[in-house]
């Protein structure tokens, strides 16, 4: 059986995916970890799942601290705690604040679960994965940005439900930066193993729709309702359980990159990963035209000018 820690726990993804990591068959402790301040609520959390769990004879170590000794046999470790971004925020500015964050609890993992993988799921992701990867000294394939792996199953969402396919159907991804640089890999999707243009070419289909609809999913959600909670929590379950299981499933996740794809080195970015035990298993080649070339290698200039700027600031304020 299986421990995992879950740093911000207390937020609203972060609780959710604790609750999920508890009613998993292969998970026997999940760490809510939180800010001393935070910690009532952490054990009132606790508490909470607690009579959920029971209902379905689940039997779960749930352990709210502030402490990072907890965090000890770890398996993974999810960082999820961070500032949200505000109106008004630029993504400069997110990443300074959260970039602090995010390194001061990534050396503590390496301190007290120097043998677990770091998997990201703060904001920026792409530019946090980077800096993750500094702080704790720890092999690049041991530390996971949750990445593109929500927009993948938003777009596998949007074809099922504007061409009433079962979504097992459709096989689709993007890559890039989880934000405005994201690459649908619209190229290589299929459809019940028929390529997307074939398939679509007696349907009416706008791809710049299609593209903006993705970039803007999450914000539409945030207008609609405050925040994004349930997509966000699933996804990142999602990827935890494929590593604890070892199932080496290929899903986009974030990492960081020496040339495996388009030759883009020195950055974090969306790519297509088989997941084990161990974390990354193997970066998978990626056919794209040269539209979706361009535009990854884009998102690479953008991302990499990013995590240069919150790398400089780090060690200003050191």
């Amino acid at each position: 059986m299986v421990k995992v820690s879950v740093m911000g726990s207390t937020g609203v993804i972060g609780k959710n995916v604790t609750f999920k990591l508890a009613r998993a068959d292969t998970i026997s402790e999940v760490v809510l970890f939180s800010r001393p301040e935070s910690i009532d609520k952490a054990k009132g959390q606790s508490y909470d799942m607690y009579d959920a769990l029971a209902a379905e004879d689940i039997d779960c170590l749930l352990t709210p601290s502030c402490n990072y000794e907890d965090l000890a046999d770890s398996a993974i470790v999810l960082i999820s705690a961070g500032a949200p971004r505000h109106e008004g925020m630029s993504r400069r500015d997110l990443a300074y604040v959260n970039a602090e964050i995010v390194s001061n609890y990534a050396k503590e993992i390496s301190i007290h679960a120097p043998d677990a993988i770091i998997l990201v799921a703060t904001n920026p992701v792409d530019v946090m994965t980077t800096i993750a990867l500094d702080a704790s000294g720890f092999d690049r394939d041991k530390v996971i940005g949750v990445g593109n792996h929500l927009d993948s199953l938003r777009l596998k969402t949007y074809f099922a439900r504007r061409l009433n396919i079962n979504s097992s159907e459709i096989h689709t991804r993007v890559i890039g930066e989880h934000g405005d640089n994201m690459v649908p890999l619209l190229s290589s999707t299929t459809i019940g193993g028929i390529p997307l243009k074939y398939f679509i070419r007696d349907v009416e289909l706008d791809i710049k729709e299609i593209i903006q609809t993705l970039r803007n999913a999450g914000n539409t959600i945030i207008s609609k309702k405050g925040a994004t909670e349930y997509g966000p929590a699933y996804a990142i379950s999602n990827l935890i359980t494929t590593l604890i299981t070892n199932t080496h499933k290929i899903l986009t996740v974030s990492l960081y990159l020496d040339g495996e794809i388009a030759d883009v080195k020195g950055v974090s970015l969306g790519v297509p990963s088989v997941l084990s035990k161990k974390g990354n298993a193997m970066i998978v080649p990626i056919h794209m035209n040269d539209y979706e070339m361009k535009k990854f290698q884009n998102a690479a200039e953008e991302i990499r000018k990013l995590t240069e700027d919150v790398r400089k600031k780090l060690k200003e304020e050191k």
